[in-house]
């Protein structure tokens, strides 16, 4: 099954649940807002994505900039940050069983879907 982590206020995150939608495929939405990853699940699709945790990050977010910018953060701290304030997270996030890709662009998308 693939599960599409959405934001439906993102033009970018509507884009990518457009293209999963038009694919035929099975797939579930979680608003990761509403619904957040718990850090094991967080922990689990990094390692699907093959991304580090501050590769994850949208580093243009206010909260970012307010409070962790330019701090000495390991993972493990950028994780929490990402856990407590899911905004952070990039967006969209599209997973199947064995891997995920985060759809920028929007291509990625299309080739976890293939």
């Amino acid at each position: 099954m693939i599960t599409v982590y959405h934001n439906p206020r993102c033009s970018k995150s509507r884009e990518g649940l457009a293209l999963v939608q038009s694919s035929g495929k099975e797939f579930y939405v979680r608003e990761y807002l509403k619904t957040p990853l718990s850090e094991n699940e967080l922990e689990e699709l990094i390692g699907k994505l093959g991304m580090s945790p501050i590769e994850l990050v949208r580093e243009n977010e206010e909260i970012w900039k307010k409070e962790f910018k330019n701090k000495e953060l390991t993972s493990e701290d950028i994780m929490l940050a990402l856990t407590k304030y899911p905004k952070l997270i990039e967006r969209p996030i599209v997973e199947d069983e064995e891997r995920a890709v985060v759809g920028r662009p929007s291509s990625k998308i299309s080739e976890l879907l293939s």
